[in-house]
């Protein structure tokens, strides 16, 4: 687990640093499919590619990194600590188990990629996918955050707000509905340090489906030449303080 650490200290400092993030679903023609989550850290890899490889574990000689693990290896670790937490807490944890993290880092091909992705059986069970992430924040480590891997995951899905999919054939959305109580919360920690870490960050939206689509709701949205493909590009402070302004409506041909 001492890679896991590693990756970890990487995380932090990914998380704390201008990057751009990506959120893709692959959908099959039987309604299954693949989502993931990437963020592209070739920014932090030009500004601190030294430090970040010694934070990495990288020796001197190392040329590259390209590793994986999954969550589920993360809470074994930390099984002890999700016994004492509540139910709805561990179903949310439990939702995670088929995550599966990945790290690039090439120096000299100037390339830092770092993802979480998952199978799906259905597009509608992606629905709360990502406020589960925030219950990791719960995990309890040592006192050193670096030893709590998953705790440094949990920012993704805290920008208050329950996100839904939905999917029948003719139709898709993406839906959010920002917690009424978290409204003045949102307000408040955006005039604070993160708004200034993420100013220049963007949040992508790359959908592939099995058919055409013929309209979307965002009139920015991007097509692919055969219009399976959709994306759809904002300023990452509208993911974290003006979360439903990636609602998002498709209609098939």
């Amino acid at each position: 687990m001492k890679q896991i650490k590693y990756f970890l200290a990487f995380a932090l400092m990914l998380l704390l640093t201008s990057c751009n993030f990506t959120e893709n679903i692959d959908v099959h023609p039987d309604g299954s499919g693949n989502f993931s989550i990437e963020m592209d850290g070739a920014g932090l890899l030009a500004m601190a590619g030294d430090k970040l490889g010694n934070e990495l574990g990288m020796k001197n000689n190392a040329k590259a990194i390209d590793s994986t693990f999954s969550f589920k290896e993360i809470f074994a670790t930390k099984k002890d600590s999700i016994a004492k937490m509540s139910p709805e807490q561990q179903e949310a944890l439990k939702k995670l188990e088929s995550f599966v993290m990945k790290i690039k880092m090439n120096p000299e091909a100037k390339q830092l990629l770092f993802s979480m992705n998952t199978p799906f059986k259905s597009v509608n069970d992606l629905g709360g996918l990502m406020e589960s992430m925030a219950a990791m924040k719960d995990l309890k480590g040592k006192s050193d955050k670096k030893d709590n891997p998953a705790a440094m995951m949990s920012g993704l899905g805290n920008n208050n707000a329950k996100l839904s999919f939905s999917y029948n054939g003719k139709n898709f959305s993406r839906k959010v509905i920002v917690l009424k109580d978290q409204i003045k919360k949102i307000a408040a920690d955006s005039l604070g340090m993160a708004k200034m870490i993420f100013a220049s960050s963007k949040y992508t939206l790359k959908y592939h489906f099995p058919k055409a689509v013929k309209s979307v709701s965002n009139p920015d949205a991007l097509f692919s030449a055969d219009r399976k493909t959709i994306t759809v590009e904002y300023p990452f402070t509208d993911y974290s303080e003006n979360p439903e302004k990636l609602n998002l409506n498709v209609v098939f041909e």
